[in-house]
Formats: C-alpha cells, sequence, structure tokens
C-alpha cells in the first residue's frame, strides 16, 4: 500500500526561487512508493494549518524551505506518528545541515525516498515549539531586523548582523538550569537542540536530538574585533573553547529579564515578557534524515 506524501512549499522562504521544486518531485520522487500532493502556502492558507489539514490524509509531511517552514509544519505534527522530511530552501537550513538533509533538491528528493527515519526531541519555550534552535539578545534581535528586510537569503542576514553588533549592548539574565542558578550578563542565550544556527554556524558542537537535554549557550560581549575569530571558531566546531561562552545543558530551564524583548524560535521573531520557560520534549517528531546521519 502506497503511503501519502503532502509536498508544504513555501514561496518566500530563503528569497529563493521554487518554480522548478514541482517539476524536480515530478521526475525524482519514488512514484511506485508514493501518492503526492503540491501545495504553495500563502497568506490566506498559511503553513500550519494546511499541515494540520493534512493530518488525516497523509503520511509525510514535506517542507520545502527553511527552518521557521520546517517549525510551522513540525509544531503541527509534533506528538503524532506523522512523519517530516524536508528539501531545504532556506537562508540558513541549520536543522536540515545538522540531520545530513542534503542541500541539493534532487538529492533531499532521494534521501525522502530512502525513508532513513528518525525520532528527535523538540524544545518548547512559554509553550511554542522549536526544533532547531531558540534564543534571546543579539541572535533575535536580528531576527527582527531581518525579518524587516526586503531581501532575504544569507547576504542580508550577514549584512544585517555586521550593521547591528557594534550598537546591540549585552544585558542582564537570571537563569535557573535544572534548580542551579546563574546570574550572567550576556550578549546573547541560545536554547540549541541541535548544534548550528545554518550555514554550518555551529553555537554548541556536542548538542544532540537525542540526549533528553536542551544546550543553554551563553555568549558574553566580545570586542567587534573579535568577531572573525568568533565566526571561524563556530565554523569549525570550537566555540566552547572560547572564554567568551559558556555552554550548560539541562531539562527545564526559566530565564528572567528585565522587561519584554525579542525571542526567536527556529529564526522566527516575536516580543514576548521578561520570563521564558524553556523545556525539552523528548522523542517529539519523526522525521526523514540523510543517509550519513548518526544521532
Amino acid at each position: 500500500m502506497k503511503k501519502r506524501a503532502l509536498f508544504i512549499i513555501n514561496p518566500v522562504s530563503g528569497g529563493k526561487n521554487k518554480d522548478s521544486v514541482p517539476g524536480l518531485i515530478g521526475k525524482h520522487f519514488d512514484k511506485n512508493s508514493f501518492d503526492y500532493t503540491i501545495v504553495h502556502s500563502t497568506l490566506e492558507k498559511p503553513i500550519r494549518t494546511i499541515a494540520k489539514e493534512a493530518m488525516a490524509g497523509y503520511d509525510i509531511i514535506v517542507a520545502v524551505g527553511g527552518d521557521g517552514t520546517v517549525n510551522e509544519i513540525a509544531s503541527a505534527i509534533a506528538g503524532t506518528d506523522k512523519v517530516l522530511a524536508v528539501i531545504p530552501y532556506g537562508s540558513g537550513n541549520g536543522l536540515s545541515r545538522f540531520l545530513q538533509i542534503p542541500m541539493d533538491p534532487v538529492k533531499a528528493i532521494a534521501a525522502i525516498n530512502e525513508g532513513h527515519t528518525q525520532i528527535m526531541d523538540a524544545g518548547k519555550v512559554n509553550g511554542q515549539w522549536f526544533f532547531n534552535m531558540a534564543g534571546i539578545g543579539f541572535d533575535a534581535h536580528i531576527s527582527e531586523v531581518f525579518a524587516r528586510t526586503k531581501h532575504r537569503g544569507f547576504r542580508s542576514y550577514f549584512e544585517s548582523s555586521v550593521k547591528e553588533i557594534s550598537k546591540y549592548k549585552a544585558k542582564d539574565y537570571h537563569i535557573e538550569i535544572d534548580g542551579d542558578v546563574y546570574e550572567r550578563n550576556a550578549f546573547m542565550l541560545c536554547f540549541a537542540n541541535s548544534s548550528q544556527f545554518g550555514n554550518n554556524a555551529h553555537v554548541s558542537p556536542d548538542a544532540s536530538l537525542h540526549d533528553g537535554l536542551i544546550d543553554v549557550v551563553i555568549v558574553k560581549q566580545f570586542p567587534v574585533i573579535r568577531l572573525l575569530e568568533m565566526g571561524l571558531r563556530m565554523l569549525f566546531k570550537k566555540v566552547e573553547s572560547s572564554k567568551y561562552v559558556q555552554i550548560i545543558r539541562g531539562r527545564d530551564i526559566k530565564v528572567s529579564r528585565k522587561g519584554d524583548g525579542p525571542l526567536h524560535l527556529d529564526g522566527e521573531p516575536q516580543i514576548t515578557g521578561p520570563i521564558l520557560e524553556i523545556k525539552v520534549v523528548p522523542n517529539a517528531l519523526n522525521v526523514i534524515v540523510g543517509a550519513n546521519y548518526k544521532p
């Protein structure tokens, strides 16, 4: 009996043209094993709504987009027996890269055909899902700035970061992790389920999607002249050896800050209150991974 797959294409994700995607699916998707439908999200019919409506009729929901698209679909199907797959078309594709899903769409379709499936942990901030990375501080501020720019893609994100980094100042946080208390003045706090933001920038190189833990990455204010060094440390998975970085792992995390501020969930920004409760949800999501992925 064939499985049923729904491809949800986010037309605006990553600022990349996806006109060729339906043809690639038609040519390379295994029609002997699957029946499939392709839909495009719209303002009137957003991604999460489509995914929720697909729960009854499909076995696999495929995100054609980036981490934000993945978040919308995964938030709808987490905790069920439905399976997430991804054809990466975002600006950073952090979760896809971590899961060794090929960036080439034809190879990503081949990975879906092969169907190597893992069950992964997820996180929640004040009850809202994240699957790759959440954060407050500078990265959340940049996510908010980036969301207002006309152009998507890595270049726009990088330019926004360089422009804002000299203006942004560290803030005070009261952090509780599994009962232990930390008072920190931090440039940013990352809540890492996987290791990277995207584009192979590894903020917590030893993070795991299967350990029942969230990595709390505390980044202190660092001199702007060390920006290149910090970038190289992330690229070469050496960030934890920096004197400006502390990583603490835990299951139940509470963060208090002075006043409202930005939060990002898998790169998508919002404004939240001064108190954030972060929890890990073990074995929350079934996902198709790349052939080279090793848990």
